[in-house]
């Protein structure tokens, strides 16, 4: 059992899709476990980053609105650049960019199942 999309096909089980998005807040300088939702206290209005909406989100039935995919894509793709090309996340990760323009692009939301 895991995580899949409405717009690619990239999976991951949960415990791996955690453990992406936690590596993606400690590129832009926040400790995941430490906001609200993963066991913290920490609010995500105190993050100011295009990559907000992928980090404060359900795994479960969650959802990105089309103007999100976009700003989250572009910033993801910037992220897995960052992290070069021996990340072990990113050929899901750039599945997940590809499919998050996909839905932005034709006007849609960017689904989790």
């Amino acid at each position: 059992m895991g995580l899949d999309f409405s717009h690619c096909d990239a999976s991951w089980s949960y415990t791996n899709f955690h453990e992406f998005r936690s590596e993606l807040a400690e590129m832009v300088g926040i400790d995941l476990s430490t906001m609200e939702g993963f066991g913290g206290t920490r609010s995500f209005d105190e993050l100011h980053d295009d990559i907000k909406p992928l980090l404060d989100l359900s795994d479960c039935d969650g959802e990105l609105s089309p103007d999100d995919c976009q700003r989250v894509a572009n910033r993801l793709e910037e992220l897995i650049a960052k992290a070069g090309e021996e990340w072990h996340h990113r050929s899901k990760g750039l599945l997940l960019v590809e499919g998050l323009r996909d839905a932005a692009s034709h006007r849609e939301h960017f689904l989790f199942r």
